[in-house]
Formats: C-alpha cells, structure tokens, sequence
C-alpha cells in the first residue's frame, strides 16, 4: 500500500520522505475514501511501523505485520519494563518520550507522502476533490499551518491539502505561531468569560458526535483533557474574591463608609478605625480561599500529570493525562484512574472480563462488569493492519452516563472487493473517564476528553443553600440599616437644617455605623466551621461527615423529614426468604436441594423429562432459571482453582459482583440448594452441582441489563446438552404479568409475600426455536446499531419475544431493617417532626415496614388512596380522606400525578395535615417535586435522607440533605449536606448537634449585634450633650480594638455553651419541639437586645459624664474601660454552661485590656487610671449597668423558667 522511496540518517533519528502520486479516478461514493485519508495522515506522523519494533537498517524497509504478532503477556510485560524506563526520566518532554519522527525532523525533512499505486490514490483523492490531479507535496509544517487556517473545520475539509501531523499541530495551526500562541494560552487563562462561563474563548466548538479511525489521529477541535476545578488564577484571584465579597450589602456598605473618609469633609477621626476592620474581614476571606484554590490547583496537577501508556504504531510511548487527545488508544492498568471516556477494545483477560469501580461517577460502590469490542484481535497489529480499517462511530457527548449510542465498522479493503460489517456500541462497551479499573490491564480508544467527558458533563453546581437563620440576620441588619439613617436624620433634626446639613447628616451616619457590625459575617462564618468540626468530632455518630458549613443551624429547625426506604430504613442486605411456584411454595433448603438433585440426575434428552411437569421439574426448572438469568459475576482469588478445576474440581470460593444485592441473594440461594455458578465471561456460563457432579454449560447469546424504565432483566442462552435455546426474563410484577401467559396464582403470590415486607421479583422463561432467535437477532442488531431512536428501536425489537411466557417462580427476600430505626423513627415523631416516606417499592411492601419499623404507630390508622385514573376519582378520594383524623396515607404514585395535576393545593394541605405519608412506587423526579412541594405549602424547613442515587434530586432539593453510605454506594452521601452511616445517627444529627448549633448562632448574632447597638448609643448620647456635634467619641486602635483583640473571643465562646446535656436531648426530644417556632432569634428577642443596649449605653455615656471632673481624656477612660467590662460580665451572664475555654477567653481578654491601658497612653491617662478614684468610678458605673440585666434574669429563672431549665 504504501512505498518508502528514499531515506537517510539525521540528527533526529530517520529522516523519511515519501512519494504521493494521485490520478483523476472518481468514487467519492466510498465512505472508506475518507477513513483512508485519515490513515494517509497517521502514516506521515509515525510511518508504518508497529509497537513491537523500528526499522534500523539502512535501507529503512518497512516492517512486516507479522513483527506485532507477539505473546500478549510478553506485550504487556514489555509495557511494565518501558514504563519503568520512562519514569526515571522525568525531565525529558513527552514529544521526546514519544520519540515522534514527525515532530523531531527539521522542516526540510519533513516529506509528504507519495501515492504508491493509482489504485490508492483515486480512493484518497477522491474523497472531497474529484477534480485532484497529480501533485508533489513537499510541505513544511508552516505551510500545514498556513493552509489548515484557512479552515474553521478540519474534520469537514475540502481540500486534499489538509494535511496535519499531530493533534497537537491541530492547535498550533489554529492559533498561529510563535508570540500569538503566547498570548492566546495566557488569555485562555486570565480572561473573565472562561472563570464566569466555564468555557474557552477560542476554540469553543459546539458538542458533535465523531467517527474514530483506530490508529490514526482525529482532524478536528476537540477539548483538551485537562481538569481543570481551581477558580481563580494569579490575575483574577483579587478581583474576583472581592466581587465576590462586596455584592452583599454588608460588606458594601462598608467600603463605601471607609471610602467616605479619603473626603475631608466628611472624615471622622483616622481612617484606619474604618479601613482596619474591613482589611481584616476582607483579608480572613482572602487567605480562605487562596488555601483552598491552592489545594484545588495541587490536586488538579496531580490528575493532569498522571502517566498513561499510548499504544500506536511502532512505539509505545507515556504521556500525561493532559496531552490525551481524542483517538489515542490507552492502556489503563489495575487500580489505576480511567483518564477519558473511552471505548474498551481489549482487555488482559482472555475471557474478555473487565471490571471497573464507579464510585467516584456515580457514587455506586459495585463493581461494574464492562466488554471489549475486539477481543477477538489478540495483537496491535492487526489492529492497524492495512488491510482493514476499524471505524468507531461516537454520539455527540452526553450527560448520561448509563447510555452510549456507538457504532463499530470494520472495512475490509482487497483488491477484489470492499466490504463493511456493523456491530452497535452500547454503556457496556465503554469505561468513563475518573472511574477505576478494577483489575487486569484494558485498552480503550478516546472518544471523549476534557468538558466532553461524563464525570464533567455532570459536575453540575448543585443550588447555593442559605441557612434559615442567615436569612433572619439580614432582615435584622436591613432594620439596623434603617435606624442608622432614622437616628442621624433625628439628629440633625435636633440640631436644625442649618449649613450644610447633608453632610452632617452623612457624618452622623458614618458615627453611627457601628450599630451593624462588619465582624457579624466573620464570627458566623467561624461558628459555622466550629459547628461542622464538632459533628464529626461526635463519637456517638462515627463516621458522620459536614460537607457542608453553610446550614448547619437549620438542623435545628426541621419540620418535615422526607425519607427512602430501601438501604435507608433498611440494611440492602438481601436475604432470600421464598420461592414460590405454581403449586406451591417451596419448602426448606434442604427440602428443595433433594428435588434439585433427582431433577438433574434426570437424563436432559429424555422424552419422558421434558415432557412430564412433575414438582421435580418446576423445582429445578425455577433453580437453573435463578442460576442462569443475572448479571452476576464469581471473581476468584489469583491463587484459587485453574481453569480445570474450576470445571471438574472441587468447589471454590467465590466472591460475587454485581450492581444489584437482589441478583445476588438469588445466586447465593442457588447456591446453597445445590447450583453453584463457577464461571462466567462474555460468552458462556457454567453452572455446576458438585453433589450430584453433574456441571451445565451456556452459551450466552443475548443479555438485556436491568433498566429503571424496563423495570427487568433478560437473557438468551443456548444450552450446551441439548441445543435448547432458552430466554430468561425476571422482573417487577407490575410488568411481568404483562409478559408471562395468563395465570390464576401470580397476583396472589405478590400479595402475600408483599405483606410480610419482603421484595418480589417473577420469573419466566420462553424456549425459541434457531429460526425464532435468528430472526429475533437480526431485528436486534439492527436496532442495536442505529445511530438515531436507538431505544425505541430495541424496545420494538424486543416485544417480538417478551409475549406468551411460561411462568417459573416467585421469589421474595427480605431487606431488614436497620439498627434502632424503630426508637429513632419514634424519637424523631416526638420531637414534633413529621415523617414522610417515598420510595419505590410496591405498596404492600412499604406499607409493611411502614407498620413494622413503627413509621405508623399503633394508634394511627392507614387509608389507603384506591387507584386514580382520571379528576373524579381524585376528588373523591381527597374527600374521604378529608374525613379522617390522625390517619396516615399512602398513595401510589400514579394515583399521586392525577392528584397534584387537578388539585395541587388540596392534596398538599391535606397530605401536611397528615402525620405520616407514605408515597410507593415514587420515582426520583417524584421525590424532588414532594419536597418542593412541602417547601411551597408549609413554608417550614424541610430534610431529606437517602442512600441511592434516585435519591440525589430530593436530597438536593431539600433544605437539608443527609445521605447514607449504603450498599447502593455514596452518590447520595456524596451530594448531601450531610453524610452519615446509619440512620438512628439522624437523633443525635438533628436533636444533639441541631439545637446546639442554633441556640449558639443565635446567642452569637444577637450579643454581635448587642456590641454594635451599645457603642452607637454612648455615641448618640455623646452627640446630644455637646450641642449635636459631629465628633467621634472613639478615636484610632479603641475602636478597631473594640470589637477584636478586647470583646472577640469571649463573644465567640458562646459557641462552646450548652443549656442542655446531650443524653437529656434525646432523652426528652419534645425540646426539640421548640425549636421550631424559632424563638431563639425574633423580632421580640431582637427589640429586647435593642432596648438592653440603649439601657446600658446611657447608662455608661451618662454615668461617665457625670462622674469625670477635669478632663476630656477621663471620659474616654472611664466610659470605655466600664463599656468593656460590661460587655466581659454580659458573656458571662449570657452563658448557661460555664466551659473552661470560656473562662481562659475572659482572662486573656481582660489582661490585653489592661495591658493596653498602660501601653497607649495618646488614649489614656495613666496617671489617672492607676488611681482609686478611676477605679471607683469604673465598678459603679459598670455595677449600675449590669445589676439590673442580672436582676431581670434570675427573676426571670425563678418564676417562669423555661422547659430546658427545668431539667437542671
């Protein structure tokens, strides 16, 4: 095909030049046309040499094919030792490591192809040009870049010109050269739209699906596979945090009062009392996030700068994660992160088993069984032979990551004819990028990389929650904002709209701008972390993670908790509890395993077996059915039995994976009476009795994956002993009594086993013809292989077999429930929070844990909602159900779409009115919208809890979402609030860690907001005597200090109290009860803090003015030490539970305050302040201004103690 015309050696290894020659012959019809131009490309970066070798001679001939035909463990062994090589060279690029003849010739050197028969190149030239005529082509790659500029599209190119290196000339090419490339990779960097938008500014194609030519190089824009989760960079970092920062009205509010002090018109006093404070903040803020997008970039360089070994022709070369382009092939081995979204191609196991771990995708801990398209090529090189070419067809990227639509072509191209076989590509055949290779070694091909991928695609912002509390702050700063304003309009009032009275005016508002405190936002934000560091600090809740610090205090304040069933209320742990069949329900184990035995001793071929229905054949008919019809895999131990004697030895242990603990409990129930499964691969299965040593061998020709829509499962195996080819289906009731023939026992059997708690699933089977399965494949494939409506092609296809089913058995297991869920459930009901339970199990089913966990107590009836099929039905049933009191419903969630659809409102008043609801057969989408729902009718703060990945949407919709690390894995964990193990730690979460976190924020918000209001009274006060002057009563550190170094840590220990003990909480939840009401922080507690601040700064202002004789300076002394020491003796008084940090925190403050009376002396007589007659005054006036508060409080105790005081 192709011929090397002339070589030579070089400074950069070979220098090869080719001869192109083309000739005027049209077939732009063939579709390989184009593919071949792709490989024309390849064959100009690297030659024609395989992985498993180099030409050395001098007459640098080309290697044979035959040089790739080498040992597979020798190939992979060889990729351990080159890796190995490659590590210790670090330094060295990666375009050095690749060893790219391409890229490394100089310029004059770098020689296009020459056609080598006219044949070829009327199939190459023909592809967009009929018209090319003979051309030699000696061009440089500035003469590529040159030409490729003039097209936005390479993958769409017209011109026969188009001729590009590397992926990496790709970008060269569309960016120019030199300082242009410079500039344009520094702007992609800094520019705002790209931190804003999450996007590039050049290059930005729009999402489109690809066709992958395996071992050539992909033409064409696609994103480079780089992660990138750091949101700032050294130039936007600034500007962004404070963008970030000042579109609170807070912290704009004041900047603009610390810019008003560059006017010396209205400057008041120094302007670092103004700046200092808002340096602080804005510094704090600062360093938070420059640490955490420090750690962001740290562990983004790790990922990108992951090695990976890239397989092309003639080399095997390693390279970052970064530097992997679309159509790169990749070996991936065990353990390590896949790097794109991939398509599997082969793997080391001859089986053709792959497993891959997608906890990190979709929080799903199982692992997940993937097949290799071209296992059957045991070498590279007949990968990249000529005479064929693998084309793999990729949709346009996709957000769901349980679906792909793909397609392999393989043309086979001789001189007699061409021909094209089409197989489909589905999720099976894939490895998405950052899930893990579980174990051996895989090679996949690159379809997807960057923004493009899966993991990326999905990584969508969940909503920024607002804690409840936060939102009652801001409308206690807004009132605060207003009083400023209303104070300094009242006291120009008083002093008359003389001169220039609206500067005044604003200088009033600058000394009164103390009154909302620019640390509140600093101290909440520190009692936040606090909070979440004491959560998981709690040994009573091992394991509890806060992944969020933002709500924490809305623990505190649940009304409604909206709950999964499966693997939340129960343990997933599936038991098998029944097998029920037409005439009867299965005994004992041991009972069934003597059946199972005579059954299979029974000669398979006989006429009299398969003809006669006797309890022995349905026995083992529904045993093999349960053995046979899964997606269960035995993975063995590397040391444990070989191939034979896994097939004739004795029996092994085996662990089993699969991504359903039902399908696994139905293989281990086989197991147990007697039917092991020993192996399975991509093709066959092996069944095997080691009692009777009788061993059943499959042949595996279809398998249809459980889906959440299809709500079953299937498979088509040829049995190995009598050619019988058998179709296997088990599934949900709902949907199989549609499938099976008619019987009188199937709804019975659910129903029953429905009310004992347990889960069913019905399975059948249906014995096809050669004929029946042939055609049937045919429709299959067909369907199978469509680019377009892919699912409901399938689906057609298979309701030609899913009909007229014989029905074998029912089965049930039990999923227990969880430790303490009763006394928890109980627990959280007194505590007055109602308990909504959605899941998507049958209605019996949950009905039954309902009743047995104590969801429903004894006392409460259920109604039941009957079926709704249209708006008479639904208004009826809310009518009777408006009847009842202190009932629970449970609905359906059919019935329950009918309901929201005519009569929203009234089914939601109704449903809040209700003390439990159980809603069964619920969907995710379903979840989500109840939670809203509730949000929207009750206005009350709601959480939701779950395990699974359905339960992702509720969880995030909810006010507070909790997630369990459960069997089904840690998606939901992953996306919640809050992360816990097992369900009772839900008490402790809400009763314990809830209460204390909202009492104490509370405490802290109001005693902040108490040290603003106190200092702006003795200002005002201050003000009024001196003739309404605008003069600052504070000058310089005092007031920078104020609310820092002198007030700051004994005010925030009040995160260290506790007014009730922990056992206590959950002793007596009905505590909890009041917290609902938000009583802790109200406009009543709010105006009470006001009117204690108003009380004692006149008190301190008026007393000072009083008392002071000579000097302007003692007023200063002794108002501000007693307005200290008043603000140490509230904290004390404030606090129910002394802690030892809190007494440290008045000790070092009181000693700094001391300390700084001596030290600044610009502030402070020390003369006088060392006198008896300053400390006289100070402990009166201090004495007057708390005595009464104290007096009030205990009063207060005794005669109307509140319910938590009670218990101490």
């Amino acid at each position: 095909m192709w011929r090397r015309l002339s070589a030579g050696k070089g400074a950069f290894n070979e220098l090869n030049s080719y001869e192109l020659v083309a000739t005027e012959e049209e077939d732009s019809t063939n579709e390989n046309h184009r593919l071949l131009t792709n490989g024309y490309r390849r064959q100009a970066a690297t030659g024609n040499n395989f992985y498993s070798g180099r030409a050395t001679d001098d007459n640098n001939s080309l290697i044979s094919s035959s040089v790739g035909d080498a040992n597979q463990n020798h190939y992979y062994s060889r990729f351990r030792k080159k890796r190995e090589d490659s590590v210790e060279d670090d330094g060295e690029s990666t375009r050095a490591a690749e060893g790219d003849s391409w890229n490394q010739q100089p310029n004059n050197s770098r020689k296009m192809l020459r056609r080598s028969s006219e044949r070829d190149a009327s199939r190459i030239s023909s592809i967009d040009n009929p018209n090319y005529c003979s051309v030699n082509m000696a061009m440089s790659v500035d003469d590529v870049t040159d030409v490729t500029r003039t097209q936005p599209d390479n993958r769409r190119a017209s011109s026969p010109y188009n001729v590009m290196s590397t992926a990496d000339d790709v970008h060269k090419g569309s960016e120019g050269s030199g300082c242009l490339r410079a500039l344009v990779k520094f702007f992609r960097c800094t520019c705002f739209c790209c931190i804003w938008f999450g996007k590039l500014c050049f290059g930005n194609a729009d999402l489109s699906d690809r066709e992958i030519t395996i071992g050539q190089s992909m033409i064409g824009k696609f994103p480079p596979n780089v992660i990138k989760n750091q949101k700032y960079n050294i130039i936007t970092f600034i500007p962004l945090v404070l963008f970030q920062q000042f579109k609170f009205f807070l912290n704009l509010y004041f900047l603009v009062m610390a810019c008003s002090q560059f006017f010396p018109d209205i400057q008041i006093g120094y302007w670092y009392t103004y700046w200092g404070p808002l340096i602080f903040v804005l510094t704090v803020t600062l360093i938070r996030e420059a640490i955490d997008d420090v750690r962001r970039r740290r562990r983004d360089r790790e990922i990108n700068c992951q090695k990976y070994t890239k397989i092309s022709k003639g080399e095997l070369t390693y390279i970052p994660s970064s530097s992997i382009k679309v159509g790169d092939m990749i070996l991936v081995e065990k353990d390590q992160r896949v790097p794109a979204d991939m398509v599997l191609l082969r793997t080391s196991d001859r089986s053709g088993r792959c497993f891959v771990r997608t906890d990190q995708l979709d929080g799903e801990t199982d692992w997940k069984l993937r097949l290799p398209i071209l296992q059957d090529y045991e070498n590279d090189a007949e990968l990249f032979s000529l005479a064929h070419r693998f084309v793999i067809y990729a949709e346009k990227p996709q957000m769901d990551i349980h679906s792909f639509i793909g397609t392999l072509t393989k043309r086979t191209i001789s001189e007699e004819e061409e021909c094209a076989e089409e197989i489909g590509i589905s999720v099976e055949n894939t490895m998405w990028a950052n899930t893990v290779l579980a174990a051996g070694n895989a090679v996949g091909l690159v379809v997807y990389t960057g923004r493009e991928t899966r993991s990326v695609m999905n990584n969508s912002t969940p909503r920024s929650k607002t804690g409840l509390i936060d939102l009652e702050i801001n409308n206690l700063t807004k009132i605060l904002f207003v009083a400023v304003v209303a104070l300094a309009f009242l006291m120009i009032c008083l002093k008359g709209f003389e001169g220039p009275w609206p500067r005044y005016m604003f200088r009033f508002v600058l000394l009164f701008s103390y009154i909302i405190p620019i640390s509140l936002r600093v101290n909440m934000d520190m009692a936040k972390s606090f909070y979440a560091w004491y959560i998981q600090q709690d040994e009573t809740i091992a394991g509890t993670v806060a992944r969020s610090t933002t709500i924490p205090e809305d623990l505190g304040r649940i009304s409604y908790l909206l709950t999964d069933k499966t693997g939340t209320l129960t343990q997933n742990e599936m038991i098998f509890k029944r097998l029920v069949l037409a005439t009867s329900q299965a005994d004992s184990p041991d009972d069934v395993r003597e059946r199972l035995n005579q059954g299979l001793r029974l000669d398979p071929l006989g006429e009299d077996s398969v003809q006669r229905v006797t309890e022995i054949t349905r026995v083992t008919e529904a045993i093999k059915s349960l053995a046979v019809c899964h997606n269960v895999t035995p993975v063995y131990e590397a040391s444990e039995a070989g191939d034979e004697e896994l097939d004739y030895g004795i029996e092994r242990e085996a662990t089993y994976q699969a991504s359903s603990p039902d399908e696994i409990a139905l293989v281990k129930y086989a197991k147990e009476v007697g039917l092991s499964l020993v192996r399975r691969d991509q093709s066959h299965m092996i069944l095997k009795s080691f009692s009777v040593g009788v061993a059943l061998e499959y042949q595996i020709l279809q398998v249809f994956p459980f889906t959440s829509e299809a709500k079953r499962m299937g498979i088509i195996v040829k049995e190995k002993s009598s050619d019988d080819i058998i179709f296997y289906v088990k599934g949900a009731d709902v949907v199989m009594r549609n499938i099976v023939r008619y019987n009188d026992w199937l709804d019975e059997a659910c129903g029953n086993m429905a009310r004992e708690g347990l889960r069913t699933l019905v399975v059948a089977k249906k014995v096809m013809s050669q004929s029946e399965y042939d055609e049937f494949e045919k429709r299959y494939n067909a369907a199978k292989s469509s680019k377009t409506d892919r699912a409901a092609q399938v689906y057609k296809a298979m309701c030609t077999v899913e009909n007229h089913m014989d029905l074998l058995c029912v089965t049930g297991v039990e999923d227990t429930l969880q430790k303490d869920v009763k006394v928890t459930l109980e627990t959280l009901r007194n505590a007055g929070i109602k308990i909504w339970m959605l899941t998507g199990d049958k209605l019996e089913t949950a009905t039954c844990i309902a009743k047995s966990s104590k969801l429903v107590s004894t006392q409460q009836e259920i109604y039941t909602v009957k079926e709704i099929n249209d708006r008479t039905q639904a208004f009826s049933e809310l009518n009777n159900f408006r009847k009842k009191a202190d009932t629970a419903m449970v609905i359906k969630g059919e019935s329950l779409e009918i309901c929201l659809k005519f009569f929203e409102k009234e089914f939601m008043e109704l449903a809040c009115s209700s003390p439990v609801v159980i809603v069964c057969r619920c969907s995710p989408t379903q979840k989500a919208r109840m939670v809203e729902l509730v949000q929207k009718t009750t206005g009350k703060r709601t959480a939701a809890i779950g395990d699974g990945g359905n339960d992702v949407a509720m969880i995030q919709s909810a006010d507070v979402g909790i997630g369990i690390e459960g069997k089904e894995g840690r998606q939901a964990s992953l996306a919640a609030d809050f992360s816990i193990l097992q369900f009772s730690f839900v008490a402790t979460l809400l009763l314990v860690h809830g209460r204390y976190s909202y009492k104490r924020s509370a405490s802290l918000a109001q005693f902040v907001m108490h040290r603003g209001l106190i200092i702006t009274v003795m200002q005002a006060v201050f003000s009024s005597i001196f003739y309404f002057s605008s003069v600052a009563l504070y000058q310089g550190f005092l007031m920078i200090g104020y609310a820092t170094v002198y007030t700051m840590l004994p005010v925030f220990a009040l995160v260290l109290d506790k007014d009730v003990r922990e056992e206590d909480l959950l002793r007596l939840p009905e505590l909890y009860a009041e917290l609902g009401r938000g009583r802790s922080l109200t406009l009543k507690t709010f105006f009470l803090w006001v009117m204690i601040s108003v009380y004692q700064g006149g008190i301190l202002m008026y007393g000072a003015l009083i008392l002071f004789r000579d000097e302007f300076i003692h007023i200063v002394s002794i108002s501000f030490t007693a307005l200290i020491f008043t603000e140490l003796i509230m904290v004390a008084l404030t606090i129910r539970n002394m802690h030892k940090l809190m007494i440290v925190a008045e000790v070092i403050s009181f000693l700094i305050y001391v300390a700084s009376l001596v030290v600044f002396r610009n502030y402070f007589d020390s003369d006088f302040i060392l006198s008896f007659n300053f400390m006289w005054k100070v402990a009166v006036i201090t004495l007057m201004s708390c005595a009464p508060i104290f007096l009030l409080k205990y009063i207060r105790q005794v005669c109307a103690p509140p319910n938590y005081a009670k218990l101490n």
